[in-house]
């Protein structure tokens, strides 16, 4: 740190000034386009509460990590509503020995909706896969081809039992909004190796957004085009505002010219009263990488290119009859075996960070993984979907060869509890829960933390892993110190682990 309080590490970059004016030039001499269009329409907008970026964080992201990187690109699945842990991944016998006797913690537990029922048993049947060995519930067998290619984590310890805030620290860092993404901060560590489509891509639950919507993957304080960019495989338009609307038939190309006219004036003249906001260059970015978007993106989501057989590996338009009538697991598979798919199609075009939603925010019967009512009945479908879809992509990626450097992180907010709730529900428990990694980097077939023979709490409650330092070890395959990695806000070196987090060297190969 500097005397003026300025980081002098390599992410402290100065600002590209000429770039910048060059870009506004271009728009605002060109007549407009989309990127004067889109500009001039954000301009009317309400602009973020934000405090003017510093000349040292005003310029794009470098192109290249500092120290040798085992993997180049991140796919994240979050399972939105806190997916049970004792029931898909982490196999506890005592459970099964003592179903239905009444639950004894040895000390008071606080829960959420007074889920203190009697012990109850995983739902499905466990059997071990792999040469690892590793047991998983029959409702995820089809991840049972990539047991040995997976590290499970299951010490993993929550700071709150409230799925807003859960969320947020698994997708930010901070239990708290106003904070940006572990996409974004990649995005802006790394830089994009694709300028025709974005660098943080989210796919939604096609019934809409978990908790806290757009705030798990807005750039909050860093240069917005480090943004998710929100696609909604299988809807009619999966990226909003990429074409004109169907309704802007009446204007003329004489209308066009005379309105781009204007709103180059008016840009220009707000570009020039404000010489170090970046927002005007992050929107002129934005709506750049939009037009080229119109032609890159269609290629990309287009999924009828692909081979039967690979649809078939990732689940699309496949039967299934194991499940009731009432139960349909196949549009779960269909949809989340197609986002899976896209992912592929997008991380070997070069997009960066891949962010892959299961479950919304609302709607009753749940199709989230909220099952404080019937574990068998949520968890079944969705967990379904995910397991073929989450198997597929490990396969393909690494008959492709790019499994050596693609992360692939699977998380939720926090687990369920042992105990029984309502006789065939779970409640919430974020003293303890799973994530597993695969790919560039990560050991295969090992499990690192364990967590009581309940699986309530870690087994050593001195010794247990937080979702910093997941985020660390991510940042540190990427080739990124996650201490380097910084961004000044509000007089504080920002960064995605806030002042926590240690690189898991145990699931490192």
């Amino acid at each position: 740190m500097n005397q003026n309080g300025h980081c002098n590490s390599i992410w402290h970059r100065q600002p590209q000034a000429t770039v910048c004016r060059s870009r506004r030039d271009f728009l605002q001499e060109s007549g407009g386009g989309l990127g004067a269009i889109a500009l001039a329409a954000m301009m009317q907008q309400n602009s973020q509460a934000a405090e003017t970026l510093s000349q040292g964080n005003s310029s794009t992201a470098i192109s290249f990590p500092q120290f040798p990187a085992k993997a180049k690109r991140v796919v994240q699945f979050f399972m939105a509503g806190a997916a049970s842990h004792i029931d898909l991944w982490d196999h506890k016998p005592e459970l099964i020995k003592h179903h239905g006797k009444p639950s004894d913690f040895g000390e008071k537990v606080e829960t959420f909706q007074n889920g203190l029922g009697p012990w109850k048993k995983p739902v499905w049947d466990f059997k071990p896969y792999g040469e690892s060995g590793k047991m998983l519930s029959e409702v995820v067998s089809d991840l049972g081809a990539c047991a040995d290619d997976i590290a499970f984590i299951h010490n993993v310890v929550g700071e709150t039992g409230i799925h807003s805030q859960a969320t947020l620290l698994q997708s930010t860092g901070f239990n708290q909004p106003g904070f940006p993404g572990m996409g974004s901060w990649i995005s802006y560590g790394l830089g994009s190796e694709n300028d025709n489509l974005p660098t943080f891509v989210v796919l939604p639950d096609k019934r809409g957004y978990a908790s806290n919507g757009a705030k798990n993957w807005d750039a909050a304080f860093l240069p917005s085009q480090n943004s998710g960019t929100v696609i909604f495989p299988g809807r009619e338009t999966p990226i909003n505002d990429l074409f004109p609307h169907k309704n802007g038939s009446f204007i003329t190309n004489k209308s066009e010219i005379q309105t781009h006219r204007t709103l180059a004036s008016l840009n220009q003249k707000h570009a020039s009263a404000r010489p170090i906001d970046s927002r005007l260059d992050s929107r002129i970015r934005s709506y750049e990488l939009a037009a080229r978007m119109q032609l890159a993106a269609p290629e990309a989501l287009d999924i009828s290119q692909e081979p039967a057989h690979i649809q078939d590996l990732y689940g699309i338009d496949r039967g299934s009859t194991i499940w009731p009538k009432e139960i349909n697991p196949q549009e779960e598979m269909d949809y989340f075996g197609r986002k899976c798919l896209i992912a592929r199609r997008l991380l070997e075009r070069g997009v960066r960070f891949v962010q892959i939603w299961s479950g919304n925010d609302n709607g009753f019967p749940r199709r989230n993984w909220d099952s404080h009512e019937n574990i068998q009945r949520d968890h079944g479908p969705l967990a379904r979907g995910m397991a073929c879809g989450s198997s597929a992509i490990i396969q393909d990626l690494k008959q492709r060869g790019m499994l050596d450097d693609t992360i692939i992180l699977w998380t939720t907010e926090f687990g369920r509890m042992p105990s029984s709730q309502g006789g065939k529900g779970r409640d919430h428990n974020p003293y303890v829960f799973t994530n597993w990694l695969c790919g560039g980097g990560i050991k295969g077939g090992v499990t690192h933390g364990l967590s009581d023979q309940w699986g309530y709490k870690p087994l050593d409650r001195d010794n247990f892993t937080q979702g910093y330092d997941v985020h660390a070890t991510i940042l540190h395959l990427l080739g990124i110190d996650h201490k380097a990695l910084t961004f000044r806000h509000n007089g504080i070196d920002r960064r995605l682990t806030n002042v926590h987090g240690h690189v898991i060297d145990e699931i490192i190969a």
